[in-house]
């Protein structure tokens, strides 16, 4: 397992353990949580796997951030949110559900982001871009910048559920490569990491433009591709079996 997938594993575990003594009513409404060093410390493991379960458990509505004050267990702990799991995105036909409701939500995300964006949000969202170009060789690394990227553009919307759903997603907004690259030769690679960054780039360029229309279209090209993409290949695997 590659360290993306061992971190995003091991903050699969720390959600459900966390979730758990939530559910039992170990950790009552009211409840403040320990701070990120003390978890991380008791459970060993980093402050990344404890804030991704964090941020998990605020996007299904068991936690709440209090600013000065910690994360606290809500009131409403006991209603069970929508949840997408890391085993259920293994397989191609889950990650193109995944994409086909990703579809819709980039789309108007970019188109908000680019009405909304701030000089700050800018920044951030071409230091991922740039990110990703300087380490398009070691694909972890590279996939921690596309996270960053559409995190930063969830930012510029100035809306706080478009944040909690890109937090919530993770490391799942960017599609497994393996499952697209597999068997492919290093051209291949290249082209697609050329391909992804055009992509990016038209997103970026109508964002700083503030052009709300450009925006929606580059961000549903950019989803358009991948899903098709992965759908080539889910047809192209489902003929390699008949004919197997």
């Amino acid at each position: 397992m590659t360290s993306l997938g061992h971190e995003s594993s091991l903050a699969d575990e720390l959600f459900a353990k966390i979730e758990a003594r939530i559910r039992s009513g170990e950790l009552m409404p009211g409840t403040r949580l320990p701070t990120q060093k003390v978890i991380a410390d008791s459970e060993k493991v980093s402050r990344t796997v404890v804030r991704e379960a964090v941020a998990r458990l605020t996007a299904h509505g068991l936690t709440v951030s209090r600013q000065g004050s910690g994360v606290f267990v809500t009131d409403s702990a006991q209603y069970r949110a929508f949840q997408i799991t890391p085993e259920e995105l293994n397989e191609l036909a889950d990650v193109i559900k995944l994409l086909e409701i990703r579809l819709g939500i980039e789309t108007e995300m970019a188109g908000l982001a680019a009405a909304r964006r701030t000089t700050a949000d800018i920044g951030a969202i071409q230091d991922a871009l740039q990110t990703m170009v300087e380490q398009e060789n070691d694909p972890v690394a590279a996939a921690k910048a596309d996270r960053a990227f559409h995190l930063a553009i969830a930012r510029a919307t100035q809306n706080d559920y478009y944040v909690r759903f890109a937090e919530f997603l993770g490391l799942r907004l960017v599609p497994p490569r393996n499952l697209y690259l597999r068997d492919q030769p290093q051209s291949a690679q290249v082209a697609y990491s050329a391909k992804v960054h055009a992509e990016h780039q038209a997103i970026v360029d109508a964002i700083v433009r503030m052009d709300t229309a450009r925006a929606r279209e580059a961000a549903r090209h950019h989803m358009q591709e991948s899903l098709t993409r992965h759908s080539m290949l889910s047809a192209t695997a489902r003929v390699r079996d008949r004919s197997g």
